[in-house]
């Protein structure tokens, strides 16, 4: 690996860890790491500042997900190891940015920003299996968990099928390995009965009386 492709992995590292939630928070005057769960992530910004800052939050951690795999890494959608190598130091940057001592989000935003650019098609089956499991459960982080989960039987279908290289497929794992260890907080709270759940998108959540 040349001194090029080293700084491109270092830029995309450095873009990974501009926190969506603290670049929003400091221009509302608020630290959201402070409060709720104390998650620099999407789901966090929601519950403590409203729909309109999480999806600003979102749209920040999507997009430097996107530009460092597809623009920074110079890939452009190829699926190539340096493209896939950018975006695992995006979400690393953004899980442990350098910029808030280390202390950042949970890595799933991001995550979305660097399918967008190295598989889309992917991404929209993953989403599908998040929506499912959200109106099902109303838990936010096994949604996404599951979500990752199911990536690389994607990836694993779309190989046997011949229609992707094994380097997505790698990344397919580590990547739903690293967000179930990011989520596992999460996985404690709902072993003990007390993980928040959004009750409101479920379909079959119990009436109020």
């Amino acid at each position: 690996m040349g001194l090029e492709q080293i700084l491109r992995i270092i830029i995309s590292y450095l873009i990974g860890s501009i926190s969506g939630s603290m670049l929003m928070g400091k221009i509302r005057g608020v630290d959201i790491r402070t409060m709720g769960s104390g998650n620099a992530g999407g789901t966090n910004a929601f519950r403590t500042q409203g729909a309109i800052f999480a999806l600003s939050v979102v749209v920040v951690d999507i997009a430097k997900g996107y530009v460092a795999t597809y623009y920074v890494s110079g890939d452009f959608g190829q699926g190539s190891m340096l493209g896939v190598l950018c975006g695992i130091v995006a979400v690393l940057g953004h899980v442990y940015p350098v910029y808030y001592n280390f202390k950042g989000g949970k890595g799933a935003g991001t995550l979305v920003g660097i399918l967008i650019g190295l598989y889309p098609f992917g991404l929209l089956i993953s989403f599908s299996v998040w929506l499912i499991i959200l109106v099902l459960t109303g838990y936010v982080g096994l949604s996404t968990m599951l979500a990752g989960i199911s990536f690389p039987f994607v990836i694993y279908y779309e190989n046997f099928m011949g229609g992707l290289n094994s380097t997505i497929g790698s990344f397919s794992i580590i990547m739903a390995l690293f967000l179930v260890f990011t989520h596992r907080s999460n996985i404690i709270r709902m072993l003990k009965g007390n993980e928040n759940r959004f009750e409101k998108v479920m379909i079959f959540r119990k009436k109020s009386s």
